[in-house]
C-alpha cells in the first residue's frame, strides 16, 4: 500500500518540487497539497494522510500551530508530521519537534533525504537533517522544562523523569543513546548485534517509560541524562 502524503507549503514553487520528487517515488503518493496552515489542518482532517510535510512560516495558521492542533486531536494524531524548514531563521522548529512532529527537513537537504525523511516517518522514526542534529538536541539539552509539552520535560518537573530512568533497563539506556545519535533502526540492530523487532520493541517500552512522543523526545532525553556527549 503507498505512503499518503500531503505537502504543505505557502511557496508554490517548493510545493510543486516536493510534489514532483515524492511522486515519482514508487510506495509514495501525493494526495494534496496545501497553501495555508489553515487549509493544511482542513486537508488532513479530511484526506487522512500517512504523512504531512509541513512548512513553519505560513499564512492564516503558522505550522508550529497547525502540528500542535493535529497531533493534539485524536482524530489526526496518527498523521506524522515532518517539519520542512530553514532551521537557522526558524526559532520554533524545536518546539514542533515537541508537539510530536516526526522529525524536520531543511529546503536545501536534497530530494534523497526528503524521501528518506517520510519512509522513516511511517516506520515510526525521525530523520533530522544532520548539518542541525548537534544543534537541535542542544537546544533541548539546555531548554527549560515545559509545562505544555506533555513529554519528558514535565515527567522531569514532577519527579516522574527521575523513576522512569531508573526504570530504563542497560539495553534500553544503549538502545536510546543509539537514538540520540541518529541511527537507524537498521544501525542500531547491527551495532547492538540484535534483531529489528527487538529494536523495535526497545523503542516502544523506553516510549512508554519516559512519556515521550517520538524518537526526538528520546534523543533529548539522552541528551539530557549525559548519555551522548
Amino acid at each position: 500500500m503507498a505512503v499518503r502524503v500531503l505537502v504543505a507549503d505557502d511557496q508554490e514553487m517548493v510545493r510543486s518540487g516536493f510534489c514532483l520528487i515524492l511522486q515519482a517515488q514508487d510506495g509514495i503518493e501525493v494526495v494534496g497539497d496545501a497553501g495555508d496552515g489553515a487549509q493544511a489542518v482542513e486537508l488532513v482532517r479530511r484526506l487522512r494522510p500517512d504523512v504531512c510535510l509541513m512548512d513553519i512560516r505560513m499564512p492564516k495558521i503558522d505550522g508550529l500551530t497547525a502540528t500542535r492542533t493535529l497531533l493534539g486531536s485524536p482524530l489526526t494524531r496518527d498523521t506524522k508530521i515532518i517539519v520542512v524548514t530553514t532551521f537557522d531563521s526558524d526559532e520554533y522548529v524545536y518546539e514542533a519537534l515537541r508537539a510530536g512532529a516526526a522529525g524536520f527537513v531543511l529546503k536545501n537537504s536534497g530530494p534523497r533525504f526528503l524521501i528518506d525523511a517520510v519512509r522513516a516517518a511511517v516506520d515510526g522514526g525521525a530523520l533530522i537533517s544532520p548539518s542541525v542534529t548537534v544543534r537541535l538536541l542542544e537546544r533541548f539539552a539546555h531548554a527549560a522544562p515545559s509545562s505544555e509539552s506533555g513529554g519528558p520535560a514535565s515527567a522531569r518537573e514532577d519527579g516522574r523523569g527521575g523513576q522512569a530512568a531508573e526504570a530504563l533497563t542497560s539495553r534500553e539506556r544503549e538502545v536510546a543513546a543509539k537514538v540520540a545519535r541518529g541511527r537507524t533502526n537498521v544501525e542500531i540492530a547491527t551495532e547492538l548485534a540484535i534483531t529489528i523487532g527487538t529494536v523495535k520493541s526497545h523503542l516502544m517500552h523506553i516510549q512508554d517509560k519516559l512519556q515521550a512522543r517520538n524518537r526526538v523526545e528520546i534523543a533529548a532525553w539522552a541528551w539530557q541524562r549525559g548519555l551522548v556527549r
